[in-house]
This record gives structure tokens, C-alpha cells and sequence, in this order.
């Protein structure tokens, strides 16, 4: 984990101090299920609730005997006494490691949660303020029609609520535990005492289990991080292009004594918005480990360990940390209107063809012969050969094209206002009105 790009409450979920609580909360509640299955006395129980470890004592041990487990599990027996012979009773390392990182990834993925809820909430009072802002809609970079920025906004408050909707399917998925034994058979642990502390802690008994929980469920969870950081890497595009000179739309904000380039003090660069990008590809190289790691030889290997050490944490902490750049991004950005009508009408009115050349077609016209006519003109208005005045001017003086329509229908199709008759219906299916 990069503490640049780590926010605190994430680091905490996965400090080795927190790690290490949560494998003795597991140790216990499993001491416990033993407590009420009468193989350990309630007096032994009331001294074996009292332990602790010590991790600096559990981090001499490991670099002793190069197992992070055993170590922890000597530095908590070494503060016991006979009792602490019950602790790990029938239990194989991945039993305690694997449900404990259930308890961490679900607390991770409610702080993502939490995030992701409060730059929906964002996003969703921006579409409705700016609903009827008018700016060119551009397809292949190109200018289109007319839209909105609200209604740019709008389509990212519909994904970002299937992304919502994915990462609680994600959660669910991991919050499995099992206390399960060597090869997951209970043999030496029964399953009342799984039931037991997977409830304790929230979660639900793998049905199924070898020596370890199935890795097709972390996979499917490092894959919905890296989807949803897809999703805000589109959106991150989209407002580093609309900050482009060229465009200069929209802008991330820029605080007051920020400075953009060690060269050129004039700069304002999206850095933010280029950061989320960046992140964006580190977790989907993530995602591509976690499917590696769904394959491993029979009853369990250690393969994904390792990689799991890695990827798990910086998986989690790195979309925290872009929905929580995201969302600070999105409240401070500065929307040009003027810019966007200016351009808007850029083109001289070439964004209105498509209308009227249905127009063209509504007033009895071949549809393809209706195309070219309009197409010719608009290809003279690309060449300049109107010298600046716009398709409606070359329309008007068109004689195929006024016998067929009135230079006031021309007008009135040349209203960007029209285009947005229906756009509320995107907002209504969306419960924003």
C-alpha cells in the first residue's frame, strides 16, 4: 500500500495491529464454540479471553521459524498458561487466515461503499443542476447534436449505481468463513463451532470448503473493484478532454496556490482526473492476478498468498482512494456554460442536419435523396465556401431544398432547445425528478 494513495481509515482496515486483533477475535470465538461444545472449561475460557499478543515478539518469531501464523499464535501462548494448549484446537492456519480476511474485506468494501454512495450523491445533484445546460453532444470527438452536461451526468449516476449494485454482490460473495479443518472435512473441528463463529462475526459457513475458502470469490470481488474503476476512468476521460484549450468546458478544480507545470506557470492541468486514469490500469493488472489465483493444486496451495498480500490491500485502498479523488474533483468542478453554447454553435448549424434532413423526409422525400442534399451543403459549410455564414444560409439558398421547405421551418429546426423535449425521461427513470 502507497500512503500517497492510501486515505487513514483504509490503512487502518489492513495495519498489521488490526490483522492481527481480527486472527485473535477468530482464535477465540472458535475457544468459544469449544466452551459450549464442553471441551473447554469455562474457567480456562475466562483466562484464554483475557489474551493478547505481541506483535513485535510475533515479528522476532517469524523471522525465526518463516511462518506468520505460528509465530502470532507463540507470542499469544506465551502470555497464557496451560490453557492456552485450547487455542488453534483442530484448526489449520487458512481456517483462522481465511475467515479473518473475510472480516477485513468486508469492512474494506464498506468503506468503499461509503464512498461510492457519497460521489453518486455528488454526481446526481450536479445532473439535475445543470439538466437543460446545453452543449454539443461529440461522437468519434466529432461535433454531433446538441445534449447536456446534466444529461452527460445523468448516464454516470445510472452506472454508478450499477457499480453500487455489484459491489454489494462482491461483499456478499466474500462474507464467507470456514473452520473447517486440514483438507475442510471437519474432522477435527465440527461444523457447530463454524456456524458459531462465522454468526459471531457476521458472515455465513462456506458450504463447501478445502483447506481454504475458494478464490473464485476474491476474484470476483478484485474484479468488481477494477470494473468500477473503469467506470470512473471513463468519467475521468471525459472531464480531462472537456478541460482541453480546445474545449475548455469544464474544469477539475484548481486551488489557490496550485501550480501546474515547474516550466510554464501558465498551465492548469487535470492531474486529478489524469491520476484516476492512471489507478484505473494498476487495478485491472490486479483483477488479472486474482483469476490467476482461482487455480491452485488439489485441496490447497500457497500460490495466491503472496499475491494476495499485495493485491488485496492495494485493490481496496486504491478505488477508495479514486471514488474519495473522484468526488473531490466532481464538487469543486467549474462548468463554462458560455463556453459550451459558443461551442455549441461552432459549426455554424451543422449539428442541426440530422433534423432536418428528417424534415426533408417528413415532407415526402426519398430518405437517401434527402441525405445528399443536405450533406452537399453541409460539406460546403466544412470547405468555408459559404465564407462563415452556416448550413441554414446554404439551405436557403438551395432552390431543391426550398421547394420542399419554408425558411421558417429551417429556423425552428435550428433551435437546440428542441432537442430537449424528452431529456427528462432519463431523469424521471432515474428518480431524480
Amino acid at each position: 500500500m502507497i500512503e500517497r494513495y492510501t486515505r487513514p481509515e483504509m490503512a487502518q482496515v489492513w495495519s498489521d495491529e488490526h490483522k492481527l486483533d481480527t486472527w485473535l477475535r477468530v482464535e477465540l470465538l472458535v475457544c468459544e464454540g469449544w466452551e459450549r461444545e464442553g471441551v473447554i472449561s469455562a474457567e480456562d475460557m475466562q483466562k484464554i479471553r483475557g489474551a493478547t499478543y505481541d506483535l513485535e515478539r510475533a515479528r522476532e518469531l517469524e523471522r525465526e521459524i518463516h511462518h506468520d501464523v505460528i509465530s502470532f499464535l507463540r507470542s499469544v501462548q506465551e502470555r497464557l498458561g496451560p490453557e492456552g494448549r485450547f487455542l488453534h484446537l483442530g484448526l489449520t492456519s487458512s481456517d483462522m487466515l481465511d475467515t479473518a480476511l473475510a472480516v477485513q474485506l468486508q469492512e474494506a468494501g464498506f468503506l468503499i461503499r461509503h464512498v461510492l454512495d457519497t460521489l453518486h450523491e455528488t454526481v446526481a445533484q450536479l445532473a439535475v443542476r445543470h439538466r437543460h445546460t446545453l452543449m454539443v453532444g461529440r461522437t468519434h470527438g466529432i461535433h454531433a447534436e446538441p445534449t447536456t452536461f446534466g444529461f452527460k451526468l445523468a448516464m454516470w449516476v445510472d452506472e454508478l449505481r450499477r457499480s453500487r449494485a455489484r459491489l454489494d454482490a462482491a461483499i456478499d460473495d466474500i462474507a464467507v468463513g470456514a473452520i473447517s479443518g486440514a483438507v475442510g472435512t471437519h474432522a477435527t473441528v465440527p461444523p457447530v463451532i463454524e456456524e458459531y463463529v462465522c454468526e459471531q462475526l457476521g458472515l455465513r459457513p462456506a458450504p463447501v470448503s478445502t483447506q481454504i475458502i475458494q478464490r473464485d470469490r476474491h476474484a470476483h470481488y478484485v474484479t468488481t473493484l477494477a470494473l468500477i474503476g473503469s467506470s470512473l476512468e471513463k468519467m475521468a476521460l471525459e472531464m480531462r478532454h472537456l478541460q482541453r484549450t480546445e474545449l475548455s468546458e469544464a474544469f477539475e478544480p484548481f486551488a489557490a496556490n496550485q501550480q501546474g507545470s515547474s516550466a510554464m506557470p501558465h498551465k492548469r492541468n487535470p492531474e486529478k482526473t489524469e491520476r484516476v486514469c492512471g489507478l484505473a490500469r494498476v487495478l485491472r493488472g490486479y483483477a488479472a492476478t486474482a483469476m490467476e489465483d482461482v487455480a491452485l493444486w488439489h485441496e490447497r496451495d500457497i500460490s495466491h498468498s503472496s499475491a494476495e498480500r499485495i493485491i488485496l490491500p492495494d485493490a481496496t485502498a486504491t478505488l477508495h482512494y479514486m471514488l474519495w479523488l473522484f468526488n473531490e474533483v466532481m464538487s469543486g468542478v467549474e462548468v463554462d456554460e458560455e463556453r459550451m453554447r459558443a461551442n455549441l454553435e461552432m459549426t455554424r448549424g451543422l449539428i442541426y442536419s440530422s433534423r432536418i434532413l428528417l424534415a426533408l423526409v417528413d415532407k415526402g422525400m426519398d430518405r437517401q435523396a434527402a441525405y445528399k442534399l443536405v450533406q452537399r451543403n453541409a460539406q460546403k459549410v466544412w470547405r468555408n465556401e459559404d465564407q462563415g455564414a452556416g448550413l441554414l444560409a446554404m439551405l436557403k439558398d438551395d432552390p431543391e431544398v426550398m421547394a420542399q421547405i419554408t425558411p421558417e421551418e429551417l429556423n425552428a429546426i435550428a433551435d437546440p432547445r428542441a432537442y430537449l423535449t424528452h431529456i427528462d425521461t432519463a431523469y424521471t427513470r432515474l428518480g431524480l425528478l
